[in-house]
């Protein structure tokens, strides 16, 4: 990135919104942050009856207070970036709309206001602030890892959901003619399994007869030997993923952070990094 400074107002807003390299930028990102916990805050408070009840309206406008903020954000970041499209599609821009629009909606759907707590992932930011890119970077990599395994995952769990419906069906035919059974009717009975299989154990069925304990334990058993089966999945598609130590820089056409230190075009837009 040049070292010359920004010779329009728009270069210099560019730089305290997308960048945290300078100090200004970086204020502006802590106060940003702050202000997403703070709303945060709010938003569970509100939750409470007895503190609504007592401190209802000091919430509504802290509320509002926020979603102001974060909309003039919004639209700032919109303003700024060469590419608004880029940035609007992209996982920050989504994850900033939807951190205003929740208050907006609440004025039509009473209760809304309370998916404002998908602001929370606006605090992913922070790793950009404290320079841990590479810890957002390593995100990126366990989602390619699961991306590039969905077609292994798929068959996996559809395996898993025949064993559970054969499973389940053996279970109703073991405990159905017993006396104070659970186990009424196929479904059901397959609800059994697959809480069973995946060893969570609610313990709102259980099985009566000898049989059907043995069953339950080999199902379990079985959940133990098959959980690994995903994760070898996933952990080898990760090895085959490769990044290099990626840098703070901002694109200027879409506002992407995460590129390599050499790099000289965006790796989302293409557009050429400043």
């Amino acid at each position: 990135m040049d070292e010359k400074q920004p010779a329009t107002l728009k270069e210099r807003l560019w730089l305290i919104v997308f960048e945290a390299e300078t100090p200004l930028g970086k204020a502006f990102d802590v106060v940003l942050l702050w202000a997403i916990v703070l709303s945060v805050f709010a938003v569970t408070l509100e939750s409470v009856d007895s503190i609504r009840a007592a401190h209802g309206d000091l919430l509504k406008v802290a509320e509002w207070g926020f979603t102001i903020l974060f909309t003039i954000e919004y639209l700032m970041r919109i303003l700024l970036v060469r590419r608004p499209l880029r940035y609007i599609t992209s996982f920050y821009g989504i994850v900033d709309l939807l951190s205003c629009l929740p208050t907006y909606l609440s004025i039509l759907l009473p209760g809304a206001h309370s998916l404002m707590v998908i602001r929370i992932l606006r605090l992913l930011r922070m790793f950009r602030v404290l320079k841990m890119v590479g810890h957002v970077r390593g995100g990126e990599t366990i989602m390619r890892g699961l991306i590039e395994s969905r077609a292994k995952i798929f068959v996996f769990f559809f395996a898993v959901l025949l064993f559970s419906v054969l499973a389940g069906t053996l279970m109703y035919l073991v405990e159905s003619g017993v006396e104070g059974t659970h186990f009424t009717n196929i479904p059901i009975s397959i609800y059994y399994a697959i809480v069973s299989i995946t060893t969570v154990g609610y313990g709102d069925m259980v099985a009566i007869t000898t049989v059907g304990k043995m069953l339950t334990a080999i199902y379990v058993l079985t959940g133990y030997a098959i959980i690994a089966v995903p994760t070898g999945i996933v952990t080898s598609e990760l090895l085959k993923s490769h990044f290099g130590d990626p840098s703070s820089i901002a694109c200027p056409g879409c506002g992407v952070h995460g590129h390599l230190p050499d790099a000289n075009y965006c790796r989302k837009c293409g557009d050429k990094l400043q």
